[in-house]
This record gives structure tokens, C-alpha cells and sequence, in this order.
């Protein structure tokens, strides 16, 4: 088994390498976390940090232990991958982009430049993020034990695409296919296929089957 690792890469004690890896410069990977007294985030030791074969931890990128990628995963220059995050293979995470604690990312998922993926969160396979945007997953911004409770990120199910600087709010579903178009504030769930814009978002078609996953070559 053979990787790469720059000199001045960080790589704690324990963390799995798969083969042809490449940790580039100044990359840590398998970083334990430090919270905050108040952090919803669980408080404990966690397993070493497992990076699947090919994968890619770019310049400045930081990958937290507890994690595991799948084959293959690209992780940007300067993104972040926090605890407990699952990956799978193929993924691309853009560069500066966070992926909060306690999420799973299906294959072949691309997460452009600058996106917030936010703790709790679900993305199914061939999901489509666009630069910039925003999930959410605390109605209660950070007051009220009851929030401990109640604190979920999105689901995006299989193939939906998520347009620039798109905010997504607390909880909510976005069907399989869907198309959440640039710049709009989803308040609600989306159904399948339906194409939404605007603040708040609302239908205004449907994505045509030329568009869909099963027609692509």
C-alpha cells in the first residue's frame, strides 16, 4: 500500500490511509474536535479518521476524526470535514466549503466552492450544491434547551440540485430530483421534480425528463 503525504501535512496518531491517498500541504487530518460547554455536538473520544483509496485531502483542507470518506473523495483546498461524517465514494467537497458534525453524503455528490452543509444533515446520492449556499438546522438559534430536541439539518434526496446561495431552512425535505433554484429561501419541503424559485420558494414547474439522472449518459 503506498500514499502521499506532504511534509507539512498533520496526520494524528491512528488515522487509516488508504492506498494512493494524497494529503497535500498543511492538511490534518484525523484532528479530534474542541467544543464549546454548549455544543449540541456529542462529547466523546472518537475512532481514528478513515480516508478510502485515491481519496484527496487538498492544500489547507482539515478532516476531523470519526470520519469516514469512501474511494476517491475530493476534499478542496481549505474545506473542512467535521466528527462522525460519513462519505461516500466519489464525492467532491469545493474548496473553503464545511461540512458539519453527524452528516452522511451519498456517492457521487458534488459540493461546490463556499456551501455550508450544516450538522444532522442527509444528502442522498448525485446531489448537486452549488457555490455558496446555506443549510440551517436550529430554529431556536442557539435559546432554549428545547432545542437539543429538535435540531435537524436537510434532507436532500437523490439527484436534487441545489442552486447558488440558496438558503435552506431547518428540517426540511427536498424530494428526489428536485431543482431549488439560485438565491431562494426554502421554507418548506420541495416535492419531487418540482423546480422552485424565489424568497420564499415556490413551484414553478416541473425538472423535464431530459434533465433527469436516468437520461444522462
Amino acid at each position: 500500500m503506498s500514499y502521499e503525504v506532504a511534509e507539512t501535512a498533520v496526520i494524528y496518531p491512528g488515522t487509516v490511509i488508504g492506498d494512493g491517498c494524497q494529503i497535500l500541504d498543511y492538511a490534518v487530518v484525523g484532528k479530534q474536535p474542541t467544543l464549546s460547554p454548549r455544543s449540541t455536538a456529542k462529547k466523546e473520544e472518537l475512532p481514528p479518521l478513515e480516508l478510502g483509496a485515491g481519496t484527496i485531502v487538498s492544500t489547507g483542507a482539515v478532516v476531523f476524526a470519526g470520519t469516514k470518506l469512501g474511494e476517491r473523495v475530493i476534499v478542496g483546498d481549505q474545506a473542512c470535514v467535521r466528527e462522525r461524517v460519513e462519505i461516500g465514494a466519489d464525492v467532491v467537497i469545493g474548496r473553503g466549503s464545511l461540512v458539519e458534525n453527524d452528516t452522511t453524503i451519498g456517492a457521487l455528490t458534488k459540493i461546490q466552492a463556499h456551501a455550508y452543509i450544516t450538522a444532522y444533515s442527509t444528502l442522498e446520492d448525485d446531489v448537486f450544491i452549488a457555490p455558496c449556499v446555506t443549510t440551517t438546522n436550529d430554529n431556536y438559534m442557539g435559546r432554549t434547551e428545547k432545542r437539543r430536541d429538535l435540531i435537524k439539518g436537510p434532507t436532500i434526496r437523490r439527484g436534487a440540485r441545489i442552486g447558488g446561495a440558496a438558503v435552506l431552512l431547518p428540517g426540511i425535505e427536498i424530494g428526489e430530483e428536485a431543482f431549488v433554484g439560485a438565491g431562494a429561501i426554502v421554507i418548506r419541503d420541495v416535492p419531487a421534480r418540482a423546480v422552485v424559485v424565489g424568497s420564499p420558494a415556490r413551484q414553478i414547474r416541473e425538472v423535464p425528463d431530459d434533465e433527469l439522472l436516468e437520461n444522462q449518459t
